[in-house]
């Protein structure tokens, strides 16, 4: 099977359905590896990379999500899955990674001969991010809440600043990030299903991961079989959800 990556993005955007059953045809894993390369170059809030892929290819462990992903018929016939996680509490990792990478292209030099663009950025990551990330049993985030929408009354403010909001952020650039996947899949004729059935914890314990960590999806990979798509599209009419101002 030809799976070179031909397909326009439009052609692989209608090519991509929820596949729940895959043929037993084994994926090249450098393949399904450079599709996940091309999933971290996603757009991502402040560029904060709160995410994490894990590329699961051994039978064992395959079995083990299966039965976690309570059996469905994507899972149990997936001949490779990837789970995406969100890392909201990698936060100051990814800070101290930004900032150094930014210090990388300006240059080695004193603080007072960066420009007033590079002052800026490195204060965004210095100071603006931490004050949106950095919370204390919610405490500090119902705080910031109230006093943010107190400035929003005299002038344009971000709102959405307790614990809560910031997880959602993690949330939504994990989930940019997994569509990439699925997309540049799609492009190679490879299939995908992204599923959220699942036991959390039980997946957690399979991958050895933190509490602080949190599921986005798993995605189950294979070739479709011809019964793997359950039924044509259906999407409710543009005219529904399109408004042009």
């Amino acid at each position: 099977m030809d799976v070179t990556p031909e397909k326009s993005v439009c052609a692989a955007i209608h090519y991509r359905r929820s596949v729940r059953v895959f043929t037993k045809e084994s994926l090249d894993d450098e393949k399904v590896k450079e599709c996940i390369h091309l999933a971290s170059l996603a757009p991502t809030s402040s560029n904060m990379q709160l995410w994490e892929f894990y590329h699961i290819t051994s039978t064992e462990v395959l079995g083990q999500l299966s039965g976690a992903c309570f059996n469905q018929s994507a899972a149990k016939t997936a001949q490779q899955m990837v789970v995406v996680v969100a890392r909201k509490d990698l936060w100051k990792k990814r800070v101290r990674s930004n900032i150094a990478f930014l210090k990388s292209q300006y240059g080695d030099k004193l603080h007072s001969e960066y420009s007033k663009r590079e002052k800026f950025a490195l204060n965004y990551y210095q100071k603006i991010v931490p004050t949106l990330y950095f919370d204390f049993i919610g405490i500090l985030g119902a705080l910031k809440y109230i006093s943010f929408q107190a400035i929003g009354i005299f002038k344009p403010i971000y709102r959405e600043a307790r614990r809560s909001d910031m997880r959602i952020v993690a949330q939504k650039s994990a989930a940019l990030a997994a569509q990439n996947f699925m997309i540049s899949m799609a492009a190679i004729n490879y299939d995908s299903c992204p599923m959220e059935g699942f036991d959390s914890l039980r997946v957690k314990k399979i991958l050895n991961l933190p509490n602080s960590s949190e599921i986005n999806m798993i995605i189950a990979c294979g070739i479709r079989d011809e019964t793997g798509v359950y039924g044509e599209r259906f999407r409710v009419p543009l005219e529904e959800v399109y408004f042009k101002l």
